[in-house]
C-alpha cells in the first residue's frame, strides 16, 4: 500500500494545558487544544496529540503559550456514543516555540472514497463535500472530510470515487448545534478547507 502525503504546519497558542490521552507501545501521549487565527480574525481550535517526551523538551506550557506543531492529520472512530463519531486530531512529529504569524497549512494526497456532494449554502454559495482516504504506513488509513468552495467546488463535484487527489488547504473547526434527547448541544466539527487542488501527477491548479 502506497503511503500518501499528509503534512500539516500549525502555529498558534495553547488554549488549555495538556492532559493524558493514551499510551501506545510504552509511549505516553498527551492531548491539548491549539488556537490558530485565520486571516479573517476568527480562530480555529484544533486538538493536538504529542508524546510526553516531546513536551518535556519545551519550557513549561500554559494557556496562551506560543507553539508550533509539525505533523499529520489523524482520524479514529469514536465508539463510546459520546460526541462525534469521527474524531480528528493533529499528531505531532515536531514541537517548537517560534516567532511568527499564526499559520495553518496542510498538504494532503489520497483517494476519493465516497461520491462528492455538490450543494448550495443558504446564502447561495456553491460548496462541495468530499471524503479523502489517506494511507498511512503499516496498512492503516485516515478518512478526512474535505470542503471546497466556488469554482473549485464544481471541479471537485465532477470527480469520481477512486480518483487520486492532491491538495493544499487548512484544517478548520466549526461549532454547530445538534438536538439530542430534545435538547440542543453545542458540538465542534473538524474539516479540511481546500485552497488548491491537483489531480495526482497533474499540473498545479489555483482555486
Amino acid at each position: 500500500m502506497q503511503t500518501n502525503n499528509n503534512r500539516i504546519l500549525l502555529r498558534g497558542r495553547l488554549s488549555a494545558p495538556p492532559v493524558p490521552s493514551h499510551a501506545n507501545h510504552g509511549v505516553e501521549y498527551l492531548l491539548f487544544p491549539l488556537s490558530v487565527r485565520r486571516l479573517s480574525g476568527a480562530e480555529d481550535r484544533l486538538n493536538v496529540v504529542a508524546a510526553r517526551e516531546q513536551l518535556a523538551l519545551l519550557p513549561p506550557l500554559e494557556a496562551g503559550s506560543p507553539l508550533t506543531v509539525r505533523g499529520e492529520v489523524r482520524t479514529f472512530n469514536n465508539r463510546s456514543g459520546v460526541g462525534s463519531r469521527l474524531v480528528i486530531s493533529v499528531f505531532a512529529r515536531e514541537l517548537s516555540q517560534e516567532e511568527g504569524e499564526d499559520e495553518n497549512r496542510l498538504e494532503l494526497s489520497g483517494t476519493l472514497c465516497k461520491p462528492p456532494t455538490l450543494r448550495a449554502t443558504p446564502l447561495g454559495r456553491t460548496i462541495c463535500d468530499m471524503i479523502l482516504a489517506a494511507n498511512r504506513r503499516y496498512g492503516r488509513a485516515d478518512y478526512l472530510p474535505c470542503i471546497a468552495w466556488g469554482s473549485l467546488a464544481y471541479r471537485c463535484g465532477a470527480m469520481e470515487v477512486g480518483d487520486q487527489l492532491a491538495l493544499e488547504g487548512r484544517l478548520q473547526s466549526r461549532v454547530y448545534s445538534k438536538e439530542v434527547d430534545g435538547q440542543l448541544q453545542e458540538r465542534t466539527a473538524f474539516e479540511i478547507s481546500v485552497m488548491s487542488l491537483t489531480e495526482a501527477g497533474g499540473p498545479y491548479i489555483d482555486s
